[in-house]
């Protein structure tokens, strides 16, 4: 089957090399864009000739320079889970390097609040709640948010100087606590209680493992959101 580019439904079929869009551009297939008698759209055009640049290099490609390339590989399942774990949390900061304040408090669209100083303060909440709270059984209480306020680690996120060192100073706490208490596990067998299923245990007790697990996945979720609140700020990509 011939793959057309271009496709716009007008009712027409899609494999005939002569039927045209609502926009009037004649379908063709890929091999043939570029030729002189080809109408492609300019927004198409700049799409396929132009990227911008990258955090680390310009054609998008692994570089020396991204301290994500040097870690420990082929190792065993701790070795994997903890290093993924730790390019996560690098990514958090490298997607942050840079900013003042001002662009660290700027939110998404409306209605989410959400900012980069928003995810370092939730991140940051979050690996207190793992490996302190729930890993460890120490009394630990929440940093920004609160019972009346449940979404205090963004709402709170101004951009204040102060307002964002304390947030890195808390979140760096929380993660090297959490690589302390994994480092030091006898096993990724060690199980903690999660009766009321906080951590995706399903209500009952959840194992080390689990848990990295869940942070791996938490943290990739949000840099996701990262990538796009970075390229809002100043057009910045990132691998």
């Amino acid at each position: 089957m011939t793959i057309w580019s271009l496709l716009h439904w007008d009712g027409q079929d899609r494999r005939r090399p002569d039927c045209r869009s609502s926009t009037g551009l004649r379908v063709v297939p890929f091999s043939q864009i570029g030729g002189s008698r080809t109408r492609v759209s300019p927004m198409i055009a700049v799409m396929t000739t132009t990227r911008r640049a990258d955090m680390f290099t310009a054609d998008g490609k692994p570089s020396d320079e991204d301290p994500r390339e040097h870690r420990s590989r082929l190792g065993d399942e701790r070795t994997a889970l903890v290093e993924a774990l730790r390019c996560q949390r690098l990514t958090l900061k490298l997607k942050c390097a840079g900013l003042d304040p001002q662009a660290m408090a700027q939110r998404s669209v409306e209605p989410s609040t959400m900012s980069l100083l928003g995810l370092v303060r939730h991140l940051a909440e979050m690996e207190r709640a793992t490996f302190r709270k729930l890993m460890a059984g120490q009394d630990a209480p929440r940093l920004f948010m609160s019972d009346t306020d449940r979404d205090g680690d963004f709402n709170g996120a101004v951009p204040d100087p102060q307002v964002v060192t304390e947030a890195w100073l808390a979140w760096q706490a929380e993660v090297d606590f959490g690589t302390r208490f994994v480092a030091e596990a006898p096993s990724l067998d060690v199980t903690a209680n999660d009766p009321l299923n906080q951590h995706g245990s399903g209500g009952g007790p959840v194992s080390l493992r689990e848990v990295l697990l869940g942070m791996i996945e938490e943290y990739a979720r949000h840099m996701g959101h990262a990538d796009l609140l970075r390229e809002r700020i100043d057009g910045r990509l990132g691998q």
